[in-house]
């Protein structure tokens, strides 16, 4: 049977509140191997039962089924389209229609009218209150409402509600942006919120990222002094006439009682001052402000469909804690990001208040020096005897812990729950294995990335900084990938890369940027504020990440000029082509560094120089795959000056680095920059640098990243798995044996003796190091990107079997489907069960195999001394000797 299971929009199920489609997909499943795709139909229609088709592809003869464009489709603004889809195969199988929707945002600028309205002054720049704003809206009882769409966003954080109801399951919406430079606006499906006769729109505002203290020196009102909202409800009537409503100087607002909330030290809450119905037409209160009007360019104004901030999960209390310190302390057993939420029962004037932190000291005492000065702390006061059921609104804390500073009456643990909060993307990828700690290990990468991933990829989600450095970006943009579906996440994300670049196309420490051209900052940034080898290259080899996993092109379109810019500015600021510049991060954090240092050992010119061969030859293949042949031949030159400049300057006359690092000899290669002749020397010195150290890894952001693939690629599985699974300081192991559930930011951020890593960077939620994640599903599990037919449209099947494990295996949610490869180890006797998702095919490679005894219907070649074998879709158990 011929089925699609779903159809995407932009990669996205449904979405609301798009303008463009980039790309249309679907999934098709068959009970037949060796499916294929032989052609498609697409209709579109804006009633569901599709009476009056609007556009028609008719059948078109492809094996396409992701990456379509709808040509010359031109659909209204603020509309809901349904489309549907059939295919037909290979084996003369005709699907049923697979019907979904999406609906379309305002299409140009001029279509915003909504104006930012706020009771705030200048001179509130200093506060971080909440603020709640309102509008009464009079609709006509003589027309019924086919359609009711409202757009909004704010100049901070905002819940928007209409007659008393919260509209939607978003948090911290319009999201972290270059706010003057690019700012989302959200659109929300309000038809059935409507009634005749009066309605009330209210919007609860807050300081957030906007205004409130952030960044490492606590500066404030980064982006503006003032709060706002703006909101635009466009009704569509059944007899086709339309009415908008605006937010304008007719709105009224008044205070809430969020007396304080920012994004580091959490919120205040102060029930004595609600406003009952505050939100709805019932209310008594009559002492609501004007309205005044915040000048804001609407030209930077995007519609954000997707990926939205949601409650992903609730963690229930795992034990109270007595401390010796005489504390009570709720233990939710996992580090996470997110907020309590409690119910408790008190008098007026009584108190709840948590602060939540990460870990707990040697005497099992609360610890919070590494929250720096992060306050983390939710405070709610009653406003009368009652019960309450309460969680923050403008706040996120990083925590396994929360301390207990006030609470009426008795401490049950039934009264608090974690949520936990991110971005909304489905996860797509899996593993499991016979070895537990590696299974914890995998379940920490996955919870690093849960607890950085709210809006922009952070560094930590708990101390004063939870910034979006773009080198812990870039190291574990593959791993992320393959965890969950994260293209709308990141393309979000590197529009701001692009629109903070300098005017030379210089890229920032950070995005968005908090650090170019404040002046307190540039008391810690004195050297450089931007552009540092590894972070700032984040700019290419994302958009190149994505392509390889979703083999589209249109990311590599939307971030070409950005790419080009930042190897335009390597360029011109290299000399000779070997690249530095100011302030570089190296090999951050390196154990080989200096004493009390955190740059690593590795020289910057050797580490700058690598990263810019790298990702100019990335650029110069991504230039070829958009046809900008001339741009692809001049840097193509680029890069080989590059490269043979490197190669000039950090090889010595044997044939070896002069540079003696682990970090030196791993980029050399899993860059390709090391001349083949001289492979063998690189790779032993990289072997006897490892040796040296016990077998254990002394790398930082830049090496640890690719460690595992410089032994596995060069003929050293068996060392790299070595590598992994080590238990003692330094290694991943060493965490998951120190009970950690996330990844830390030091390889010993908790000492053996229990002490600590010095507090001023010590975060135990940094999923940097999680990297390794990429290795343990493109080497372990075996899943492989086939270069020349990105997105898994052919994948490569070859897992390296090794490590003491008995079973190991994991599943990858591409575009085309599920793609799994599990291997079981009994003796030397191998049984492997692979997955190809239809209209996909694979190349299976068996490593080490002596003898296949069951192919299942494959036709296994010996060549290169490897059993392969070319395989269409379906499921297939494969059993082999290997050595």
């Amino acid at each position: 049977m011929l089925n699609i299971t779903c159809i995407k929009m932009n990669y996205q199920k449904e979405p609301i509140g798009i303008t463009q489609i980039d790309q249309v997909g679907w999934i098709l499943e068959s009970d037949k191997r060796n499916t294929l795709q032989t052609a498609f139909r697409i209709q579109i229609s804006k009633e569901d039962q599709f009476l009056h088709i609007i556009w028609d592809s008719q059948k078109q003869e492809s094996k396409e089924s992701v990456h379509h464009k709808l040509v010359n489709f031109q659909p209204d603004s603020t509309s809901k389209y349904y489309i549907r889809v059939k295919i037909w195969s290979n084996h003369g199988e005709e699907s049923e229609w697979k019907t979904s929707y999406f609906v379309t945002a305002l299409f140009v600028p001029s279509e915003w009218q909504a104006k930012f309205v706020t009771i705030e002054t200048e001179q509130d720049a200093v506060d971080s209150r909440g603020s709640y704003l309102r509008n009464k809206i009079l609709l006509t009882q003589k027309k019924t409402i086919k359609s009711a769409y409202l757009y909004a966003t704010a100049l901070g954080l905002y819940h928007v509600f209409l007659n008393g109801k919260k509209i939607s399951q978003d948090e911290f919406a319009p999201g972290w942006t270059s706010y003057q430079k690019h700012l989302l606006y959200q659109m929300y499906d309000v038809t059935d919120d409507l009634i005749a006769g009066e309605n009330v729109i209210g919007a609860h505002v807050g300081a957030g990222w906007y205004k409130g203290t952030m960044g490492f020196v606590r500066m404030r009102n980064h982006y503006g002094k003032q709060t706002a909202f703006a909101c635009q409800l466009v009704i569509e009537y059944s007899d086709g006439s339309q009415e908008t409503r605006i937010s304008d100087t007719d709105w009224e607002g008044a205070w809430s009682p969020v007396t304080f909330s920012e994004i580091y030290d959490g919120e205040i809450y102060d029930a004595s001052i609600e406003i009952k119905d505050w939100n709805t037409v019932h209310c008594q209160f009559d002492d609501w402000k004007e309205c005044q009007v915040v000048p804001f360019d609407q030209s930077v104004l995007h519609a954000q469909s997707g990926c939205k901030v949601k409650e992903i999960e609730r963690i229930p209390v795992k034990q109270i804690i007595q401390t010796s310190q005489g504390d009570t302390v709720l233990d939710f057993g996992q580090n996470m990001t997110g907020w309590i939420e409690f119910q408790a029962t008190g008098k007026q004037n009584d108190c709840v208040s948590l602060q939540c932190f990460e870990v707990l000291d040697a005497n099992g005492n609360v610890y919070l020096d590494n929250l720096r000065t992060a306050k983390q702390t939710v405070s709610y006061r009653f406003g009368q005897d009652g019960n309450v059921i309460f969680h923050p609104h403008f706040t996120f804390q990083g925590f396994q812990y929360a301390l207990i500073k006030e609470y009426p009456g008795e401490i049950d643990p039934l009264d608090f729950v974690a949520v936990v909060l991110h971005s909304d993307m489905e996860e797509t990828g899996s593993f499991q294995s016979s070895n537990q700690d590696v299974n914890q290990l995998w379940h920490n990468i996955k919870w690093g990335m849960k607890g950085n991933f709210l809006d922009v990829p952070t560094d930590c989600p708990q101390r004063d900084e939870r910034l979006g450095w773009t080198g812990d970006a870039q190291i574990f943009c593959r791993t992320a990938c393959y965890l969950m579906d994260t293209y709308t996440f990141y393309t979000k994300w590197l529009r701001d890369v692009s629109v903070d670049q300098t005017s030379e196309g210089g890229v920032p420490h950070v995005v968005p940027d908090l650090l170019i051209g404040k002046s307190e900052h540039d008391r810690l940034m004195k050297d450089g504020d931007h552009s540092a080898a590894a972070w700032a290259d984040v700019a290419v080899i994302l958009p190149w990440t994505l392509y390889q996993v979703y083999g589209d092109k249109t990311v590599i379109r939307n971030q070409y000029d950005s790419m080009k810019a930042w190897i335009n500015f390597m360029q011109e600021h290299s000399v000779d082509y070997i690249w530095n510049y100011k302030l570089q991060f190296g090999d951050w954090v390196a154990l080989d560094a200096e004493e009390g240092s955190y740059f690593g050992a590795t020289p910057n010119d050797l580490t700058c120089t690598a990263y810019f061969a790298y990702v100019t030859r990335l650029f110069y293949k991504m230039a070829d795959l958009i046809e900008m042949k001339e741009d692809a031949k001049l840097y193509r030159t680029l890069y080989e000056k590059i490269r043979d400049a490197y190669q000039k300057t950090f090889f010595d006359q044997t044939g070896r680095l002069t540079a003696k690092t682990q970090t030196a000899q791993i980029i050399s290669l899993y860059f390709d920059l090391v001349p083949e002749v001289y492979r063998e020397n690189v790779v032993n010195d990289l072997l006897m640098l490892l040796e040296k150290e016990n077998g254990h890894l002394v790398t930082g952001f830049v090496g640890t990243p690719y460690f595992c693939h410089a032994l596995s690629q060069n003929g050293h599985t068996k060392e790299a798995y070595d590598l992994l699974l080590k238990e003692d300081f330094p290694s991943w192991l060493y965490q998951v044996k120190k009970g950690a559930t996330t990844i830390w930011e030091h390889w010993d951020g908790l000492k053996e003796d229990g002490t600590m890593w010095s507090p001023d960077m010590n975060s135990f939620n940094h999923y940097a190091y999680g990297a390794v994640g990429e290795w343990i599903s493109r080497v372990a599990i075996g899943i492989e990107i086939d270069e020349e037919h990105p997105g898994y449209e052919h994948s490569i099947i070859m897992p390296h079997i090794g490590g003491g494990f008995t079973k190991l295996g994991g599943s990858y949610q591409s575009v085309y489907g599920t793609i799994s490869s599990e291997w079981k180890l009994e003796e030397q006797n191998v049984t492997l069960h692979v997955t190809i998702p239809s209209n996909t095919t694979a190349t299976i490679r068996l490593l080490d195999a002596v003898e296949v005894s069951d192919a299942d219907g494959l036709m296994f070649d010996k060549s290169n001394s490897r059993f392969t074998a070319e395989a269409g879709s379906g499921d297939y158990l494969i059993k082999f000797k290997r050595n």
